[in-house]
């Protein structure tokens, strides 16, 4: 049997060499951009009804501060199959449109930035005389996408800004895999109680330039296509493996047999 395990390291090499062989130009995004300056057309995202934000306010006075801050501490919460946690609730936007505020009440936070909304929380506290000098800082606590399929680590991605571009999402999934349709991307995204379906070509310079998709919305799924080679591959390499072993395995037989 001395030349059954140099056969199988040369079977082994040309399995994988055959396996791997990738047109680069199938693997490249963007590969008509070249040297350009686009002007980033996308507004910052709006606050929508039911975002989780988080809101800290700070002043010279910290023990008049500290009521406007509760909902952002904290909480321990006990269960019997995940034991402890801590879970912190911020501020809902509600059905409505509106956050309820500490000693202000309701205040209008959907459709704005969360920039806007700072600057309208400090103004509030500082007209009606309930802090001096307030600092607001809103971030977005459930501000999320999913990116699926073929990447290297599939999985949810947050942001606290909320804004978040679609290559940056892919980045963090660990970047699509040499097995990927670039050139197909699926979008779905659920906007105004419509879901809506796109098809995204990344091998396209014009998706950096003018894209609305360039940036995402919370909810929004990425799905990257497995490519047909290696589909096709991994099918061939199944059906035609054990046959190649096994018939391997006979002419390394007959030679040692020969060779005694």
């Amino acid at each position: 049997m001395r030349y059954f395990f140099p056969l199988m390291l040369v079977l082994g090499s040309l399995i994988i060499t055959a396996t791997s062989c990738v047109n680069t130009k199938k693997v490249t995004s963007f590969s008509d951009l070249g040297n350009a300056v686009y002007t980033d057309q996308v507004s910052e995202p709006a606050i929508q009804k039911n975002d989780q934000l988080s809101i800290i306010v700070t002043s010279l006075n910290p023990e008049a501060t500290r009521v406007f801050n509760e909902p952002n501490e904290s909480v321990i919460s006990q269960s019997s199959g995940t034991g402890v946690s801590a879970i912190t609730t911020g501020y809902l936007v509600d059905e409505t449109g509106n956050i309820t505020f500490p000693i202000v009440g309701k205040v209008k936070a959907e459709g704005l930035t969360i920039d806007q909304l700072s600057v309208k929380l400090a103004t509030i506290l500082s007209e009606r005389k309930l802090l001096v000098e307030p600092i607001v800082n809103v971030r977005m606590m459930n501000f999320h996408v999913t990116v699926l399929g073929e990447v290297g680590r599939p999985m949810v991605v947050a942001s606290t800004n909320g804004k978040l571009s679609f290559l940056e999402a892919l980045g963090m999934a660990g970047d699509m895999t040499v097995y990927s349709r670039r050139d197909n991307v699926l979008l779905i995204r659920v906007e105004n109680g419509q879901k809506i379906v796109r098809r995204i070509d990344l091998t396209k310079g014009d998706f950096v330039a003018a894209s609305p998709y360039y940036y995402l919305k919370t909810n929004d799924v990425i799905y990257v296509e497995t490519n047909k080679r290696k589909i096709g591959s991994t099918t061939t390499l199944r059906q035609t493996l054990p046959a190649i072993l096994s018939g391997l395995s006979f002419v390394a037989i007959i030679i040692d047999r020969l060779t005694r």
